[in-house]
């Protein structure tokens, strides 16, 4: 295929090549997205509404977060709080990708709000791709988002008929997120950095605590990555 083709017109190969790689996010993805449709039903909301979120806010944990809190009196500076520590992760691995996003000027901001810890993974690893470009790395965010978008309306739609102990199945997502690690493990690129973040995330669970560590482990990963950016990047 030439690069004429590649750069114009819908191509056909890197939609397959998306679609294929985010298997294991639509496994994911639609079943935790149907959990959170149920559970929202469960708890009373309208059916409109877990759509609506998913549509608009796209985050796994802030929207199982924001079932009970949105129960709480309105506070809106304290869910802005809770929204950006969150997700406060993004801003830290999405930076390797900046560069990749840099002439995707009409997709770069969809590309931005689509950005996963899934979809980072798999971005991530192919980034040495000539076969996964500019189109690719929409496809795959359009998959992600299409997947949990697919699960939650199937969820609210079948809430009012399951009734189910939904008691763990917020892991599921965490699961997904390891399986996908160790795949990405698999390639020679990539595995120094891979062991500084667990070995840093270690660091902060046992120094800082369970409550503290997502933040701490980010901060350290990050200072760590800036320092030795010369190191990893030659990895």
């Amino acid at each position: 295929m030439s690069n004429k083709e590649r750069n114009h017109g819908f191509n056909r190969h890197e939609f397959s090549l998306a679609f294929r790689d985010t298997i294991p996010i639509m496994a994911g993805y639609v079943f935790i997205g149907f959990a959170f449709g149920i559970l929202m039903i469960e708890e009373g909301y309208p059916i409109w509404c877990p759509i609506v979120m998913s549509i608009l806010i796209y985050s796994a944990v802030l929207e199982f977060a924001a079932v009970p809190l949105l129960l709480l009196p309105f506070d809106p500076l304290g869910l802005f709080f809770i929204g950006v520590m969150l997700n406060a992760r993004h801003l830290f691995y999405g930076i390797p990708l900046l560069r990749r996003y840099q002439n995707m000027e009409k997709a770069r901001r969809f590309l931005i709000f689509g950005l996963t810890d899934e979809v980072f993974s798999i971005q991530s690893a192919n980034m040495s791709n000539p076969e996964k470009n500019k189109q690719y790395c929409i496809f795959v965010t359009m998959f992600g988002y299409f997947y949990w978008n697919l699960g939650t309306l199937l969820g609210s739609i079948s809430g009012k008929l399951i009734t189910a102990d939904l008691f763990g199945l917020d892991f599921a997502l965490t699961a997904l997120f390891i399986v996908m690690l160790i795949e990405q493990s698999k390639n020679k690129s990539g595995k120094l950095s891979g062991i500084t973040g667990i070995v840093l995330s270690i660091f902060a669970l046992l120094v800082f605590g369970k409550d503290n560590m997502a933040i701490a482990s980010m901060i350290l990963i990050l200072v760590t990555l800036i320092l030795g950016r010369k190191v990893f990047d030659n990895e």
